[in-house]
């Protein structure tokens, strides 16, 4: 369904839950002890550059660095135990604030607006969500069994709401919370969410009197759906979302949907960013790596006309990358500290970006994270090949003498002005 965003204030008060959140306050900097965590050594922690890099060509960001730290409050509250546990639990983070504070930012990264997604309205309509399940003939009659609630709630969300599946990156709406209690379209990720919100709510008015679980769906179909934990089998584990595990996969989503270098889709996105760093037909190992040397005239002429649509101010498809949402979706799976493969994926993009010295450091950040463990693919060991090469490029460049005095950040950002 082709629907605009739009929002308006929910009609009934707020229902301030457990752990809700108004004003928050933290640096978007990772901590020396989270740089540890990664494998890097201890002392100042590499910086994240995409705000301040905006910032130096003139790009307003003080709704983007507010969302961010909106961001970094709920990950602080991530602990060992939060993070492993299901969504069905109301434990740690605000995921739909976190959900809502990365819809925020890519909103602000991309539209021309002065006035900030209003993250607070959309916690509200979700809070009207939930409530509603609790209100007139939406709920089950007292003392009904697991499978009959869960049948109320499912038909309440999915028939009565008409929220629906919608899979594919062709349409990156579906990964924002916003936008799928807007539309009623939306990600797997996004529906669980939202499950998970309104076993929340019931659970707060003490309603629920027996251990609720979601299941996900790892199929391209079906829809997440609730059940009695106390019945659960071992097959039901893997379908298991939990709270970190719901914010890597959404993060990584978008960090797939935006990369703007995508010419090989058999490859790794790491590959497919170095192979464009050659600016012509290249090798990797003995593997012929695709580039924009030997990119078909018909990619070609694609990406020239997105290109052209997008500094008139017309948007277009995701297909050819977002270099600003990439970045963002790469820092904040970094302030994750998930995987330290993220710290490998953002220097590709630092590279592409200019920023040479916070590349080679965020390279050598992730080959002391996985010192000791050896490829285990072929693929695995293109991409070490390619890590190198990398590095012994950064090596020669930041020798040159007057690299520094070149501003190849400014021109990146102001040949590619605006995308939106």
């Amino acid at each position: 369904m082709n629907c605009a965003v739009a929002w308006s204030p929910p009609s009934s008060a707020l229902v301030h839950r457990p752990g809700r959140v108004r004003r928050w306050r933290s640096s978007v900097r990772p901590c020396a002890a989270a740089v540890e965590q990664e494998g890097g050594a201890a002392g100042e922690a590499p910086r994240l550059v995409l705000h301040d890099s905006l910032d130096s060509v003139g790009v307003a960001t003080a709704h983007a660095r507010a969302a961010r730290e909106g961001f970094v409050a709920q990950v602080g509250r991530l602990t060992r135990v939060s993070a492993g546990s299901s969504i069905a639990i109301s434990r740690g983070p605000d995921l739909a604030r976190a959900a809502l504070c990365v819809a925020a930012e890519d909103d602000s990264l991309v539209s021309h607006s002065s006035v900030p997604l209003p993250v607070d309205a959309f916690i509200a309509r979700l809070d009207d969500l939930s409530t509603g399940f609790c209100a007139g003939g939406n709920f089950p009659p007292s003392g009904a069994p697991p499978e009959v609630f869960f049948d109320y709630l499912n038909r309440y969300l999915y028939v009565h709401k008409g929220f629906r599946r919608t899979n594919g990156v062709s349409d990156v709406r579906i990964m924002y919370l916003h936008s799928v209690l807007t539309c009623r379209s939306g990600s797997a990720l996004m529906l669980a969410l939202i499950y998970s919100e309104i076993l929340k709510t019931v659970r707060t008015y003490g309603l629920l009197d027996f251990d609720a679980e979601i299941f996900f769906p790892n199929d391209l179909n079906s829809l997440p759906r609730g059940y009695d934990k106390q019945k659960s089998k071992l097959v039901d584990e893997p379908h298991i979302m939990t709270s970190k595990s719901l914010l890597v996969e959404t993060l990584r989503t978008l960090k797939c949907a935006f990369w703007p270098f995508q010419s090989d889709q058999s490859s790794s996105l790491f590959l497919n960013a170095v192979a464009a760093n050659q600016r012509g037909p290249g090798t990797l190992g003995d593997n012929q790596a695709r580039s924009y040397g030997n990119t078909s005239a018909i990619e070609m002429a694609a990406a020239k006309a997105a290109q052209h649509r997008l500094m008139r101010g017309v948007w277009t498809n995701a297909r050819f990358g977002d270099m600003r949402r990439a970045l963002a979706a790469c820092e904040r799976l970094i302030l994750l500290h998930h995987d330290p493969h993220e710290l490998r994926d953002y220097a590709a993009l630092l590279y592409h970006c200019g920023y040479y010295e916070d590349c080679l450091h965020y390279l050598s950040l992730y080959q002391t994270a996985k010192s000791g463990k050896s490829p285990t693919n072929r693929l695995e060991i293109l991409e070490d090949e390619a890590v190198n090469t990398l590095k012994a490029r950064l090596m020669l460049i930041l020798a040159e003498d007057g690299w520094s005095r070149c501003r190849p950040v400014a021109r990146y950002w102001t040949k590619n002005s605006e995308p939106w």
